[in-house]
């Protein structure tokens, strides 16, 4: 088994869609650890709503392939159109981030994402979760590279969010 985290995202029905995501989630992978909840501004384009950010981790024994084409269809099962344009407001992003420690391109997938290294709303909830775990490449542990983050250039706030009755986030 190995341990895979995703990025979630949305800006369209935000709170809809990150439930139905982690619903899935929890029910093709158990144990399911999931972040808090951020929202942050759209990052690349001017034209869109705030987004809502986390990261869930699971263990899974999947090739990436498999998990990547699972991510998709759950992206187009929830209004993603397949040929969206890069920066443009979204139902719903579930991007793989990592599968241990692998690196390199797997199954047509480049890993890890390099999102990581350079988007504060997938490194701050993957640092949350697995702050001691390295990166693959750069060999940094993930909480050292978030401290490192100009953070002021990406600001996102965690928000408060309840899924299947638990608080995912609160404020502050």
């Amino acid at each position: 088994m190995a341990r895979v985290s995703v990025s979630i995202g949305s800006n369209i029905e935000r709170e809809h869609h990150v439930r139905v995501c982690l619903d899935a989630l929890a029910e093709t992978f158990p144990a399911l650890r999931i972040s808090r909840v951020y929202e942050s501004e759209p990052v690349g384009f001017e034209d869109g709503r705030n987004f809502y950010n986390l990261v869930a981790v699971f263990e899974s024994d999947w090739s990436v392939g498999e998990l990547q084409a699972w991510c998709k269809r759950l992206e187009f099962a929830n209004g993603r159109r397949p040929n969206s344009p890069k920066f443009s407001p979204r139902t719903l992003d579930v991007d793989l981030l990592s599968v241990d420690a692998l690196s390199g391109e797997h199954d047509g997938v480049p890993l890890p994402r390099a999102d990581i290294l350079h988007h504060a709303f997938v490194l701050r909830p993957l640092a949350e979760l697995l702050p001691d775990t390295r990166h693959p490449v750069t060999g940094e542990r993930y909480l050292a590279l978030w401290q490192a983050f100009d953070a002021e250039q990406q600001p996102l706030w965690p928000v408060s969010f309840v899924w299947r009755g638990k608080a995912l986030s609160g404020e502050g």
